[in-house]
């Protein structure tokens, strides 16, 4: 029993060494602790940074995903533009540009040049987007807008060639009926006019067809002059000279001559009927005179007049001086 407070003792240094070693341990096992939360802590921290850069690099992923798909889209996009516009290649366009060197021009010519064009297809107007057929339909016009004028131009030429013959064959017969006429007028006005001589003449042109014509009479005793210089009875007579002749070259079934004696004396009526029986015998024509001259109507064959026996009542009358003659020189 004196033992125990020495086995107390030890006990209790052993106990108290224990306790030191497990207080010792417990401290190490704290710092432990502590430096695992520490690494727990910074663990945490390090995984937040790293779920943060993560979730940053989604983030950035999808906006480069977008960017790329934006790109395509657009570089598909020019592709179509540069086709629409340039109808070419994308590839193409540096040959088609004249760029074969790879050297760009300066940006301030490119901008001119952009500015200019861009003013011509302002100028151009809208784009019209059926041109190629409105084109195939203005050349198929075309073609028959020339086949047309070729064949106007033709017809053209043989209406020139016609006329030409027409105008040539005018001018012969003109000319040719002129003589004969011109002929017939000279020996006509030397019968009424007992002597003198006269002719008719092309004037202002060379050409028969747009020549005028003038008449100059030579009455006897007279020089020669211009039909408006001569009388009033000269003027008559020369004039019937000439209606006379044209009847003579292409006679007319019928004449009718309205008081062509009124400004003629009795000696110019004479030959003015004298030329009448002349033109009967050498011609076909039925003459018609209208006058009021005894002296011609007594060498007519028939006369006609209009009488008023009653106040607005008219009559014709009509008599046959050949069978009048017969009857007086039968009853005689």
């Amino acid at each position: 029993m004196a033992d125990l407070p020495q086995i107390f003792a030890d006990k209790r240094l052993k106990l108290m060494n224990t306790l030191q070693e497990a207080e010792s341990e417990r401290r190490a096992a704290a710092d432990a602790l502590a430096e695992a939360e520490n690494n727990v802590r910074a663990a945490d921290q390090a995984l937040r940074a790293a779920q943060d850069q993560a979730s940053n690099s989604r983030e950035e992923h999808a906006r480069l995903e977008a960017r790329l798909e934006s790109s395509r889209e657009r570089h598909a996009e020019v592709e179509r533009r540069i086709a629409e516009a340039l109808n070419c290649a994308p590839q193409e366009i540096v040959q088609t540009a004249g760029l074969e060197d790879g050297k760009m021009p300066p940006l301030e010519d490119v901008e001119r040049k952009l500015i200019a064009l861009r003013d011509d297809r302002e100028r151009l107007g809208g784009v019209n987007l059926r041109a190629e057929e409105e084109a195939e339909e203005v050349a198929k016009q075309l073609d028959g807008l020339t086949k047309e004028r070729d064949d106007v131009v033709q017809a053209i030429a043989k209406l020139r060639g016609g006329i030409q013959s027409l105008n040539r064959e005018g001018r012969q017969r003109l000319l040719d009926a002129f003589g004969t006429v011109n002929e017939n007028f000279g020996q006509l006005f030397t019968t009424l006019f007992g002597g003198g001589r006269a002719e008719l003449q092309l004037i202002e042109s060379d050409d028969p067809l747009e020549a005028g014509l003038e008449i100059l009479a030579h009455p006897p005793g007279k020089k020669p002059t211009v039909l408006s210089l001569l009388s009033g009875g000269e003027q008559t007579l020369t004039a019937m000279s000439l209606i006379f002749a044209v009847f003579l070259t292409n006679p007319s079934p019928i004449c009718v001559l309205d008081e062509v004696d009124a400004p003629l004396d009795d000696h110019n009526v004479e030959r003015f009927c004298n030329l009448l029986d002349a033109m009967l015998e050498r011609t076909e024509t039925r003459f018609l005179i209208i006058t009021h001259h005894p002296l011609t109507m007594a060498r007519m064959n028939r006369l006609f007049g209009v009488t008023m026996m009653e106040r607005g009542v008219s009559q014709l009358v009509s008599v046959d001086l050949e069978t009048a003659e017969q009857m007086v020189a039968e009853a005689s």
